[in-house]
């Protein structure tokens, strides 16, 4: 997602890079070292370990979503304004 602020955007683009990573690392991390107490565990495990990164990515995303809204509702808001100000010409 692209945002207007240059800054904002690199940093939330990194850390959603990084939230993904996390969440790879910890269920490959996690399935590796249960292997040996069977498959289904293993899978249980792993499932386990990306929770915490998938609740980042999605933090993430609900940001992006809401600061896009917000900006869509800001162009709405100045053509909203202008139609009112030709209005009452």
């Amino acid at each position: 997602m692209r945002l207007k602020e240059r800054s904002i955007s690199f940093v939330a683009n990194f850390l959603l890079g990084v939230a993904w990573a996390s969440m790879l690392i910890g269920a490959i991390t996690s399935f590796s070292t249960n292997m040996h107490n069977g498959i289904l565990s293993a899978l249980l495990f792993a499932i386990l370990a990306m929770i915490p990164g998938a609740a980042a990515v999605l933090l993430l995303e609900h940001f992006f979503t809401l600061k896009a809204n917000h900006e869509e509702l800001q162009k709405q808001t100045r053509l909203l304004e202008t139609l009112l100000e030709q209005n009452k010409e």
